[in-house]
Parts: C-alpha cells; sequence; structure tokens
C-alpha cells in the first residue's frame, strides 16, 4: 500500500497536504462510504458532499446519464444537512489522517453565512469550500457563481462567520473566469478552485423528453478537460491566492496538466465514480513520475509551462 512519500507534499499557505491530490465534492460521499474501497487517509485532502442547513432530497430522477467522453448529473445537491453530518458522519472520519474540507452552500448569502457559523470550532475541519456554482438547482446555485458582486458579498459574509480557511469553488458557466476570481480574491478568499460542471442536457429520441429528471445537468469527466485547464491557467495567471483546479482528471498525467499550468493542488471527481480507487491511482503515478522524471520535489514542476 501507499506510503507517505514527502516528494508529494504540498504547502498551500493556509494548509499543508501530503500529496496534491483531492477528492472532489459530491464524488466522495461524506468520507465514510468509500472506506470499503480505499482509506481517504492515503490523500491530500477529500470535499465533503455539499452541505446545507437543513437536508435536502435534490432533484427528480433520472439524475445522471452518461454521454461522450462524461457524464451529465442533476442531483441537486441532495444531503442530509450539516448538524446530521457533525452528528453522525464526523465521528467516522475524523480519525482519517487526510484534510477534510467540508463543501457549504444556501439559496442566499444568509444561508451561507449561517452554514459556515455552524461548522465553527470543528477542529477536525480542516477547511470550507464554499459552492457557488452549482448549475442544476432553481435557487441560488449559478446566480451566485456569475456575479461578481454576488462572488464578493458571500466569500465575505462566509468568512465574517467561519475560523476555518475559505476556498471558493468556481463555476466555467461564465463570460470571463478571472472576473469572478478577481472578485472572491479581493473579499478575502484563501484559495480558489475550479471547475464546476458545465451545464448541459440530454435528450431520449424515443419519447423526444430530456433524460434528466431536471432537463438540465452538469456535464464532467475528460470531455470538459480542456476546458478547465484553459481556466485554471487564466486564472492562475490572474490571482495571487493558491488556484485547486480539476476537471476531467482521470488519471495521474491529467493531474500533472494542471500542475504545470499552476494549480498547486487537484480535485478529482467523476473518476471517483467510474474507479473508486482512481485517486490512489494518481498519487501513486505522481509518485513513480518523480523517481523516473528525478524530481526531488513535485510542486517544483507547479507553473513550470513553457510558453515560447
Amino acid at each position: 500500500m501507499l506510503g507517505r512519500d514527502s516528494r508529494l507534499e504540498v504547502d498551500l499557505g493556509f494548509i499543508k497536504l501530503k500529496n496534491p491530490v483531492i477528492a472532489a465534492s459530491g464524488t466522495f460521499g461524506y468520507g465514510d462510504e468509500v472506506a470499503e474501497f480505499v482509506s481517504p487517509s492515503f490523500l491530500g485532502g477529500f470535499v465533503t458532499k455539499g452541505l446545507s442547513i437543513k437536508p435536502k432530497q435534490g432533484n427528480p430522477p433520472p439524475r445522471t446519464c452518461e454521454t461522450a467522453c462524461g457524464m451529465l448529473n442533476s442531483i441537486g445537491l441532495e444531503n442530509i444537512g450539516i448538524e446530521r453530518f457533525l452528528k453522525e458522519k464526523l465521528p467516522k472520519i475524523k480519525a482519517y489522517n487526510t484534510a477534510i474540507i467540508v463543501n457549504i452552500f444556501g439559496e442566499s448569502i444568509s444561508e451561507y453565512a449561517t452554514a459556515a457559523s455552524m461548522l465553527k470550532g470543528v477542529a477536525e475541519i480542516s477547511a470550507i469550500e464554499i459552492n457557488i456554482s452549482c448549475p442544476n438547482v432553481k435557487k441560488g446555485g449559478m446566480l451566485f457563481g456569475t456575479d461578481p458582486k454576488l462572488s464578493f458579498q458571500i466569500t465575505k459574509a462566509v468568512l465574517k462567520e467561519s475560523d476555518k480557511p475559505v476556498i471558493v469553488k468556481l463555476t466555467p458557466n461564465v463570460t470571463d473566469i478571472t472576473v469572478i476570481a478577481k472578485s472572491v480574491e479581493e473579499a478575502g478568499a484563501y484559495a480558489i478552485s475550479l471547475i464546476n460542471t458545465i451545464t448541459g442536457m440530454a435528450v431520449d429520441i424515443e419519447r423526444r423528453k430530456p433524460v434528466l429528471g431536471n432537463m438540465i445537468g452538469g456535464l464532467s469527466g475528460p470531455a470538459i478537460k480542456p476546458v478547465a485547464l484553459y481556466m485554471t491557467y487564466r486564472v492562475v495567471n490572474s490571482v495571487s491566492i493558491p488556484v485547486i483546479g480539476g476537471g476531467g482528471i482521470m488519471d495521474y498525467k491529467d493531474a500533472l496538466e494542471f500542475l504545470i499550468v499552476g494549480a498547486k493542488a487537484v480535485q478529482v471527481g467523476t473518476a471517483n465514480l467510474v474507479n473508486p480507487k482512481a485517486c490512489i491511482n494518481i498519487v501513486e503515478g505522481l509518485n513513480q513520475y518523480c523517481t523516473e522524471k528525478g524530481i526531488e520535489r513535485l510542486q517544483n514542476i507547479v507553473g513550470s509551462l513553457r510558453t515560447e
């Protein structure tokens, strides 16, 4: 089994990770569901399923469908709520030797702030990730993540009510993602993660109806990697805070691309649904890459893209 390798360590300034691989929100459950397949302790960190103040049922089924080189999901942020997470899930996962990042969302700025305040004082939580970019919920969702003023206000409100480092997850469904990135940086965000899914839909040609119960969903998987990589590169070159890149990462080579364009860490999502051990395989691949290339620290390649 994979052991800790200091060559892979990451320092984001506000948190140190044993490696740059983080399981993305919504693809790793609350952390305990995957324990029979792989221990989260071998990851740099994992982001919980998105949590709200109160439990949420989510969207009507069908909620997922396969697409060319990817998938659409319209889960609708179904979750057990913060109180149940703290009572039922955190006691099980707090023993993991990894960074626990809690993803939160709300339907208003005040809900985001309240959600953050409910996590105050919980030492086992390493950071909060604000979801201002979900494309498949009717209230809030993309509206917040596409408006720089609202993005600024939400980030500011969460920071005011939180004692944790705050990461803001951005939507790709905008004209210029750097505008949003700069607004959350100005508000005081500790880091930025991107990208969330790209809005899409699929049609059942026999029924002539949308495949998804909510009609639209979020496209993820290899199909979106070129877009995610480009947007990560743009954001890295527009802000001074750490950037966590992701979108379509399936193996260690994909992860390396994001690191080379400047991401300090990566989030792995859809790959976990294909292979529960995907994150571990990526860590092992990065480890082997360092050995083969004689790299003393993986972070030395961050931002090493040659443009001339």
